[in-house]
């Protein structure tokens, strides 16, 4: 499985960062081959406005784990809102459990913060949230729960926190491992271009 989602990141020519720390390290995929798979991966390779609208839409889909239902019923909830649609999309992917947990450094990739959201891992306002897609909102109090501390992935986690910078709308106490909310989403430099894929699903 892993293998074949690092076949991906070189395919979009994207770093999905499924593997956490080897992503950035010289191991990775991409660093190692930077072009497509196959025999014919390192000719360019043309694509259409569609084409480019698609692949940004698989970036999208695969660095937050969603399958093409779920992406497109979050544009379809963004374009319902009152600020500008690429907006919306950011912060509701943004403020998903898993990737707050990533984001706070509890995790070393996305995909690792899905597996220990999904097992129940991390509390929020002092409740079990076993839900990765769960919406955290401001004034939310997220912990690593007391019982789960002790599995391989918290081990040494305060000393992994030392250098791990948080976004402007989170807060961390790097001792208590507790993080809070402080606003929606904001101040990050999407990698991703999310208007191209508004026009895909407007198309």
């Amino acid at each position: 499985m892993q293998r074949i989602l690092e076949k991906r990141e070189r395919s979009l020519g994207f770093k999905l960062g499924i593997k956490g720390d080897r992503c950035i390290s010289p191991k990775c995929a991409l660093t190692r081959k930077p072009h497509r798979p196959g025999m014919h991966g390192k000719n360019p390779l043309k694509k259409s406005e569609f084409g480019v609208q698609l692949q940004e839409k698989q970036k999208i889909r695969l660095t937050y784990g969603l399958n093409d239902r779920q992406l497109e019923a979050v544009f379809q909830r963004a374009t319902k809102k009152s600020e500008p649609t690429p907006v919306a999309v950011f912060k509701e992917l943004e403020s998903r459990l898993d990737s707050v947990v990533y984001r706070l450094g509890f995790a070393a990739s996305r995909s690792i913060s899905r597996k220990l959201a999904g097992h129940g891992h991390f509390t929020v306002n002092n409740r079990r949230i076993t839900i990765p897609s769960y919406k955290v909102k401001p004034k939310d109090i997220i912990k690593i729960r007391p019982e789960s501390k002790d599995i391989p992935q918290f081990r040494d986690i305060s000393a992994k926190l030392k250098n791990v910078e948080v976004p402007t709308w989170l807060s961390l106490d790097k001792e208590k491992l507790e993080a809070s909310v402080l606003s929606a989403p904001k101040d990050i430099n999407s990698p991703f271009d999310i208007s191209l894929v508004v026009d895909y699903y407007l198309r």
